[in-house]
Formats: C-alpha cells, structure tokens, sequence
C-alpha cells in the first residue's frame, strides 16, 4: 500500500471535511456505531470500471484507512444476464492498482441468495411482499407518473399462505421467465415511485458465473443491495446521487424486517466529465461495435483503459482528492484529470530521445565513421537519479516540424542560415537541404556544428533562441508511435446534433499510429508499462500488451501541455 495510504491511528485526519466525513465524525463523537467505520465498494459486474468508479474506490477505501476502519469489496451480482468473470476479475486487478486492498473483505451478493430468500419470505408472512403476475406493460401502466399516482395491482391482495407457495413454486421452477414477480406491498400512492409496491424478485433462467444453475429466481439490485450492506455490518452505505431516490425503500426493507444493523445511505455527486462517455451501457456499445479495441483501449474513460495509456495510480488519486466530494451535480473539466497525470510524471518521469516524423539531418564537418556519447539527465525534478549517456554521430533524426524551408514569423528552429541548439550536444547551423522537386518533400537537411558549444553552450556566448531533440542516426531503433487523443470532441458527446447519433461525436483523430519512428537505444528493451517523456513532444507509455523487449510501441499518454485549450480559444 502506498505510503500516503497507510492509516493514521488520529482520527483527526488532515483531508478536508467534507460532508460525508462530517457525517462520520459526529456518529463517532455520539458512538452510534461505537468505534466502526466500515464502508463497502459495491460494483456490479457487468463492464469494466471507468474513471467515475475510481472516485468512489478512493473515497470509500480512503475514508476506512482513514479511521482505522476497513472496507469491502462486494460484487452486487444478482443479474447474470449481463455479468461475466471477466469484469469480477478486472474489477479486483482496478482495485488492486489504483492501490488498496480489501484484506479478507472479498464478497457477493450471491453468497447471500439462500438468506435473501429467507428474508423475502419473512416479508410475504409479515404481509409486506406478494406474488404479481403483470406483464411489465401492465407494471409501467399501473405505477403512474411523476404527478399521478398508481393503481394496486388486482393480485396484491392475495393470502399470505398463497403468496407463500406461489412465491416457493417460483424457486422450485415451476413458472416461465417472466410470469411472475415478488413485489414489495408499500404505497401505490407514493409521491416517490420506488415506492410503488417494487419488484424484489423476477424469474429469470440463465447462469450464473458463481451459482450456476442453482437458482432461477434472482433479488433485485434495491432489494439485494440493502440487506447485503446489512448483513456484512457497514456502518456507511457511501453511493451516488442517483440512488437518493432509492433511500426510502432502503430504509423499508430493513426497517420491515427489523434487522439487527441499518447501515446509513449517504448520497455524494458522481463524478462528470466533459468530453467523456462515462455510462457503461456506452461504452459497451463502443466495445461491441467496435468503435475501440476492446475495454482497455487507451482512449476509453475505464481504469484498465488508462492504465494502458500510462496513467498512474497516484495521479488517478490525486485527481479524485482535487475532485473533492460534494452534494451537486456538476461538470469536471477533463482537462484536470490531464493536468493530474502531467503533475505526476513531471515529478518522477524517466527523460529520452525519441523523434516520430523523423527527417534525416547530416553534420557536414562532423568527422565521419566518428560517434560519441552526450550525457543526459534523467529527470531534471529529481536531481539525485542522476545522468546516462545518449550517443551522437554526424548523422541525426530530427522532427520534420523542426526545420523549415520558409520560415513563418516566430519560427526559432531550424531553418537555411539559422543556428539552433541540439539538445544535449552542439550548436549547429543550417547549410542547406535537398528536396524532392516534383513532390516538394524535405528529403535531407545539411548543417554545420561548432565543436567548442559541446553540452549545448558556447564559449563565446552567443545565443540561440531554438532548442530540439534528435536521435543518432546510426544508433537509432526502430519503434511504432500511437498517438491518442481524447476519444469525444463534442464537450457533451451525449448531446448529438439533431438528426444524428452520440457517436457521430466521436473524434476522427483519436488514434494516429506513427510505424517509422526513431528512439534512442536506451529504449529497446524498456518493460511493458514503462513510461517516459519524450524530450519536447510529450508523456509515453510502453504498451502493456503489444509492446515486446526489441520491438518496443509507445503510446502517448498525454501532450506536455494542454493543446485542446489553446485549440478552444
């Protein structure tokens, strides 16, 4: 666990005070729950987690370290129709990462089904539950509106010992999927329409990916939810504003069946990006439809997505504590998660030579047959990593968009007659260059060096306004370069032009791949996940999947300044 992680045996914890932890302290100062704090991370596995779930993985794993208290990871998995063991085990490996660890708190909700399905029946003996036979048509039709009340289902009246064995016929198999629901008996007159007698059991034949076979009627999520929360002792039911509504029936459930432990259900604000996608229905339709290439594609909002990018654990963090908790809905700009990822490998990032539209320049009174090796600092936020060595010979990669032929007003970089500074290395000075006529196409650039501006200074003082990176031509590797950009280019992509789809919004140029790219050697045989900045071009990441010892691909992880706000302007 990371160091700024660890628990502090002070409950006066330096993090801001937010309202949820407000909410906390005073239970503490009361001893409503005596001295436990224990909070839950509750997914349901039905996709990967997005950049939204890491602010609750923070703020619930966070507050239990916080007090000393714990926090379990639960899988709310009570729709097998559309949950699989590939998102049970990506869940646990985002959890992993972003670095917390639930210790022995690992469960499901289906390790509760047998109990669920007690207490569904304590429900129907108390006469708060019975067995519907609507069609889901006639179910919408009956519950009403947001300003007219609903209307009693005609089986709602049915004897507790015919709502009894219907309900366990239901278990046993007996009806088709679909023919019948458990539903709560509350109010059909409610102001408040999860009020209006809910269905907490449904028939539904398919597997399960921990139970198999073994059931065919599964606990609504509402239902399923509480008890869960019940029945592993939490003190604080943390979730989104979304469930707010849902706290009424919360509260019944348990306040029916007079459970011995009421977790409180405290609401704060999702978290909102603009340019982003966060619903996980979407970004399956993005996966399925092949939009992107698969959950963890760099450009998707999910954690495994950046991760593969080159995204950090402490930067994800940090974004979350900048974010803060609050009560409102409102838009984080995407910028900020951007700024989070810059601030943190700024800091600790590896520095190396990479050009990704290289042109070839030659040194033309550089001795050939000659090289030598230019010592390079590290990481210049972290003096004590010291220095490494980068070889140069006379002839050079550098960008294409480093020299021109007709340079524009406030162009410092290389052009004929014009002196720039070779990162690292010498002074040199343009001579000349040979293009391609019929195209127009830079074909090789010629310069002169001064041999006394080693390092990059000269003796006699002079000044030169351009500085830019290169690669040894003779030592350089060959590697593949994606580029990739924010995924949407609408600020609210599930906002389309009328006549056209949400994704009609998706950015044409999210992903460049660049195959002719020149790195330094020192980059060869980097490990997957390796990540560096590109002197002057940006953040990277060796790609966790296709990058390969010899064959290295990077990926960009983002710009090293924020191009979209200057693009915006």
């Amino acid at each position: 666990m990371p160091e700024e992680l660890e628990n502090n045996n002070n409950t006066e914890v330096s993090t801001p005070r937010d309202f949820i932890r407000q909410i906390i302290d005073e239970d503490l100062r009361t001893g409503k729950n005596g001295t436990k704090v224990l909070t839950r991370f509750p997914p349901e596995p039905n996709g990967y987690l997005h950049i939204g779930h890491a602010k609750s993985i923070c703020l619930n794993f966070g507050i239990g370290i916080e007090y000393n208290g714990r926090t379990n990871l639960r899988f709310d998995d009570t729709n097998p129709s559309k949950e699989e063991t590939e998102y049970v085990d990506s869940i646990q490996e985002d959890v992993k990462w972003l670095g917390f660890d639930w210790s022995d708190g690992l469960f499901y909700a289906s390790d509760y089904f047998e109990k669920l399905y007690y207490f569904a029946e304590q429900l129907i003996l108390k006469g708060k539950a019975f067995v519907c036979e609507l069609s889901p048509e006639e179910m919408r039709a009956y519950r009403g509106t947001l300003t007219e009340p609903g209307k009693e289902s005609p089986y709602r009246n049915r004897s507790i010992d015919e709502n009894l064995d219907l309900f366990r016929r239901m278990r046993a198999g007996e009806f088709p999927d679909g023919s019948k629901t458990l539903r709560a008996k509350i109010d059909m007159n409610s102001g408040n329409i999860n009020m209006r007698d809910p269905v907490i059991y449904r028939i539904m034949r398919a597997y399960h990916h921990r139970t198999g076979d073994a059931w065919c009627i599964y606990p609504m999520y509402d239902y399923a939810h509480a008890l869960s929360d019940m029945l592993e002792g939490i003190t604080h039911s943390i979730c989104t504003l979304e469930f707010e509504d849902h706290r009424p029936l919360y509260d019944w459930v348990l306040d029916t069946l007079e459970t011995p432990c009421h977790p409180q259900q405290i609401e704060f604000a999702r978290l909102n990006l603009n340019y982003t996608i966060m619903s996980k229905r979407k970004l399956n339709e993005l996966v399925t439809k092949g939009y992107v290439n698969g959950w963890d594609d760099p450009r998707m909002p999910t954690i495994a997505g950046l991760r593969r990018r080159g995204y950090t654990p402490a930067a994800i963090r940090n974004f979350a504590d900048r974010v803060g908790v609050a009560k409102r809905e409102s838009i984080i700009d995407v910028a900020l998660l951007e700024f989070s990822i810059r601030e943190d490998l700024n800091k600790h990032a590896e520095r190396a030579m990479a050009v990704i539209n290289p042109l070839k320049v030659i040194i033309t009174n550089y001795p050939e047959g000659k090289s030598e090796e230019m010592e390079f600092t590290i990481n210049p936020e972290e003096p004590e990593k010291g220095s490494r060595k980068v070889p140069f010979s006379r002839e050079i990669f550098i960008e294409r968009e480093d020299f021109m032929e007709e340079p524009v007003k406030g162009y410092f970089r290389l052009f004929p007659g014009n002196e720039v500074r070779l990162r690292w290395a010498y002074f040199a000075k343009c001579t000349g260059f040979k293009k391609d006529e019929a195209t127009g196409e830079i074909l090789e650039v010629y310069c002169e060096y001064d041999p006394a501006s080693k390092g990059g200074n000269s003796p006699d003082g002079r000044k030169v306004k351009g500085t830019i990176h290169w690669v040894s031509a003779n030592h350089a590797i060959d590697a593949e370069v994606r580029l990739y950009d924010r995924l949407f280019d609408h600020v609210d992509p599930n906002k389309p032009e009328e006549g056209k789809e949400w994704t009609d919004n998706m950015n044409s140029n999210s992903l460049t791949v660049l195959t002719n790219c020149k790195l330094e050697p020192y980059l060869m045989d980097v490990v997957p996940g390796f990540t560096c900045q590109f002197e002057r071009l940006g953040y990277f990441c060796a790609d966790i999947k296709d990058s390969l010892p010899g064959k290295p691909v990077f990926n960009r992880t983002v710009t090293l300044r924020d191009t979209w706000a200057k693009a915006n302007k």
